[in-house]
């Protein structure tokens, strides 16, 4: 009788830690989908729609921030692949806020694994982009990986040139 009591303590104490999971689940879920709701567009409020050509986007998806000085205007409503494989982003911004036709559009992210978003860099000119206008400079998605393999390369390198050097001193003596 014993046992059967500790078997229930056990599966008393599973139910709960499952129960505890379960709960952490649905309200990390439920922050997530907050934090979506925060970029979408209300009915009453206006936009008007740029394009912005990329050679990556690594990250950057449908439903993402749109960026100007930190402050979120608007969202990325459309992805597609032009004739030479460029994504076109279709951006949807706040109507009233003008973008100088010589401003920029990066992709960047917020923080080392953060999500990734479009940060507009405005110009100084005093012509504005159209509804339906394009960006004529932007800057693709920095990969992680390739900064990591490149920051190793060039580790390897100065070591190799450190050591070649030491070789060279070595043989004038």
């Amino acid at each position: 009788m014993n046992l059967q009591e500790q078997y229930s303590k056990e599966e008393a104490k599973s139910l709960s830690v499952g129960l505890y999971v379960a709960l952490a689940l649905i309200v990390g879920v439920a922050f997530f989908t907050t934090q979506r709701k925060e970029i979408e567009h209300t009915e009453g409020g206006k936009y008007y729609s740029l394009n912005a050509r990329f050679g990556r986007t690594d990250g950057l998806m449908v439903g993402d921030k749109v960026r100007l000085a930190g402050v979120t205007v608007g969202r990325v409503v459309d992805a597609k692949l032009d004739e030479h494989f460029n994504a076109i982003m279709t951006l949807e911004l706040k109507d009233g806020i003008n973008i100088p036709d010589d401003s920029s559009a990066s992709i960047v992210s917020s923080g080392i694994m953060g999500a990734k978003y479009i940060e507009i860099e405005p110009g100084g000119s005093m012509d504005y982009l159209q509804p339906g206008g394009e960006f004529s400079y932007t800057q693709d998605a920095m990969v992680l990986e390739e900064l990591v393999d490149r920051i190793i390369g060039i580790g390897k390198a100065n070591r190799n040139k450190g050591k070649d050097k030491k070789a060279s001193e070595a043989s004038e003596n």
